[in-house]
């Protein structure tokens, strides 16, 4: 009877060990494009929350944040707005994964200063406006952002972690496209063209 319930006891520790050691199935990434069109819900009232899922991999994130359109009517009677959106994962340390902001601090100078040191310019989101976008150099890294440029509006889309596997500057970029003509007032999309 010891002889057997030893027998026992040496296999049960074999299984948890050989348990302990599987690393968990990796689930497969989703490689889906972020929506070209803004479509509800909205967190921070601008930011499409499915492009947020798509980009960051969280399906439940923290969000805190807020844009005031009308802030520069309000203190010097000018049409800007400011603010920010902030993503974050919802586990006990809570890190930021994604950061919007809007801010009355653009420089076209800025953004040529950036394309002149490697960024890549963005095509034409808002008629009139200017940007760029990059990625953090290193092949692991998941770091995206983008910024844009009208006048003294600047919109700030900063992947700080992205899903890896995906592309993550086309994702800053199409998430510039669908919050930049938002934040930025007066704004409307650069119309498409066509081919003649």
């Amino acid at each position: 009877m010891k002889k057997h319930l030893a027998l026992s006891v040496a296999l049960l520790g074999t299984l948890f060990a050989s348990a302990a050691c599987q690393q968990p199935e990796s689930l497969p990434i989703d490689r889906t494009p972020v929506p070209s069109m803004a479509a509800s819900p909205y967190i921070c009232d601008y930011v499409p929350l499915d492009a947020v899922r798509l980009m960051t991999g969280i399906r439940d994130p923290i969000v805190d944040g807020d844009f005031d359109m009308t802030v520069g009517k309000e203190l010097d009677g000018k049409n800007y707005g400011t603010g920010s959106c902030h993503v974050y994962q919802p586990n006990g340390n809570k890190p930021k994964v994604l950061q919007i902001s809007l801010s009355p601090a653009g420089s076209a100078q800025e953004v040529e200063w950036e394309i002149g040191q490697g960024a890549q310019k963005l095509p034409e989101i808002v008629p009139g406006a200017v940007g760029f976008y990059s990625q953090d150099g290193s092949a692991d890294n998941t770091q995206a952002a983008a910024m844009l440029v009208r006048g003294q509006d600047r919109v700030i889309v900063e992947l700080v972690r992205g899903v890896k596997g995906r592309d993550n500057t086309a994702d800053v970029v199409a998430m510039m496209k669908l919050v930049a003509p938002k934040l930025i007032p007066d704004a409307s999309p650069a119309p498409k063209k066509t081919k003649d």
